[in-house]
């Protein structure tokens, strides 16, 4: 395994800049995406749909607050990742496909009720299989610093394999967490109609998760020793 090279901190006032403008993001991205979903379904008065909005919102703003103190430098790669990015297509694909998901969820329970047949309870513990996806992402990033955005080799950041934390149990935990955060939002939602499109956003991280592992074992020292430790990608004793 190559060593740990230092890491490059980043000066108070460009980390109070950097964690102004991730929270700027993500006001931004939480209002665009809170407005398209209740434009759609055409009213106010959905309690899921504001608590699983809530959720999200209090986990990614605490750990970009943690982040921001503990390693400014992966704030900074989260939000302006280097050079060498191998999949650049896959964030907008994403983004794309979380607004036709957010879509057919809001109109499918705010105004045609194709599917919304979701007991309560079931709903409560869809929303809780999200907040452990979002725990989970939370303490994928916590535990690599090189938890980047875009797929790429950091060799400007020194880049070495990290295997603490959940990476002790699967190579790719940020990946399995989003898993379960993206097949649990349907039904914490309320629709079973919003699967559909969610089943393309699955599709897409297991794909990212081959190809990313690929270009670590090939190119990245000690990924490969790593991997023969750490059998398995997503999910312990499948793949």
């Amino acid at each position: 395994m190559a060593s740990p090279a230092a890491p490059v901190s980043a000066a108070p006032r460009d980390t109070r800049r950097m964690l102004r403008t991730a929270y700027l993001r993500l006001a931004l991205v939480q209002i665009c995406f809170a407005g398209l979903w209740f434009a759609v379904a055409g009213r106010w008065d959905l309690p899921m749909v504001w608590i699983y909005f809530a959720t999200i919102l209090i986990f990614v703003v605490t750990v970009l607050a943690i982040i921001g103190r503990k390693d400014p430098e992966l704030l900074r790669e989260r939000f302006m990742p280097g050079p060498g990015a191998r999949d650049p297509k896959t964030r907008p694909l994403l983004v794309l496909i979380i607004f036709v998901q957010w879509s057919v969820a809001g109109l499918d329970v705010g105004r045609y009720h194709w599917s919304d047949i979701i007991p309560f309870g079931v709903q409560i513990s869809a929303l809780f299989v999200v907040a452990c996806g979002m725990v989970g992402w939370g303490w994928a990033m916590l535990s690599n610093r090189f938890f980047s955005s875009e797929v790429r080799i950091q060799s400007d950041r020194g880049h070495y394999v990290e295997s603490g934390g959940p990476y002790r149990f699967v190579r790719h935990p940020g990946y399995a967490s989003a898993l379960l955060l993206f097949a649990a939002s349907p039904v914490a939602l309320g629709s079973l109609w919003a699967i559909v499109p969610t089943l393309g956003a699955l599709a897409m991280f297991v794909r990212r998760t081959a190809m990313e592992d690929h270009m670590l074992r090939a190119e990245l020292p000690g990924y490969a020793q790593y991997a023969e430790r750490v059998r398995y990608r997503l999910l312990s004793g499948v793949w």
